[in-house]
């Protein structure tokens, strides 16, 4: 079975590719438009729809989504979303299924340029650049992003591991980012958020795509800054991301 979804998975990754491709390039300018004539909201509506999109094409290869949601998040104060990180899909789940909360991510600064309506996005659309290598610039950075996002009542979401897991199963958080944001965001509310199957995506690299994958994005029980000291706080995000993560 495995054998014949990879021989099939070889067409169905070429009309993917084409039908993601073009719908980055279609929003590019699309983004502009939004931009010019409608300021930031213009342009939040119509990155809510690419990302929208973005995951349609993913049904090309059979993929299911899933949301699960049983908690009522507040789109009146800021939040910050800690989420495991498998693929470059998880950015567009996220940014559809929260998108009521106007989610900005914090991205490697080499994605602001070079590719179409992510880059233009990513620099126009209230996420940060960090430079992970320098941390004379991505401290700062953060710490700017996190007033950002208390001041303007946003989503910072951050994916803790810092790298992506290629078989699902979760790396140890890195504790800076989330310190940061805390501190700056003090009166956010913490989303633990756990993806599931988004690495069978890319199990085989780019090229072919996973097909057949059943998708899922979970939201865990939110979190009060106020209500823990900090390395309490920060087990808790971990534990209930990760407790959640399937193989």
């Amino acid at each position: 079975m495995e054998l014949i979804k990879k021989i099939i998975s070889y067409p169905l990754t070429i009309l993917f590719y084409l039908f993601f491709g073009l719908t980055l390039l279609v929003f590019h300018p699309l983004q502009w438009i939004g931009l010019k004539i409608g300021g930031a909201k213009g342009h939040k509506t119509i990155v809510n729809y690419m990302n929208l999109m973005l995951l349609r094409c993913l049904h090309i290869l059979g993929t299911s989504i899933t949301y699960k949601n049983k908690h009522n998040l507040p789109v009146d104060r800021p939040l910050i979303i800690a989420a495991n990180h498998q693929s470059m899909f998880d950015i567009p789940l996220i940014s559809w299924k929260m998108h009521k909360n106007s989610p900005k991510f914090i991205s490697k600064i080499e994605l602001g340029k070079g590719l179409p309506s992510i880059s233009f996005n990513l620099r126009n659309g209230g996420s940060v650049l960090i430079d992970r290598r320098n941390p004379k610039q991505s401290l700062p950075a953060l710490s700017g992003f996190g007033k950002y996002i208390a001041k303007n009542k946003f989503a910072a979401v951050i994916f803790p591991e810092g790298t992506r897991s290629k078989d699902g199963t979760p790396k140890k958080f890195a504790h800076t980012g989330l310190k940061i944001l805390f501190k700056k965001a003090p009166k956010a509310l913490v989303v633990p958020v756990t993806i599931n199957n988004s690495w069978k995506l890319v199990r085989f690299g780019n090229f072919p795509m996973g097909v057949g994958v059943k998708l899922s994005l979970e939201v865990q029980e939110p979190l009060e800054i106020d209500d823990y000291e900090v390395g309490e706080l920060l087990e808790k995000v971990e534990n209930r991301v990760t407790a959640r993560i399937k193989n």
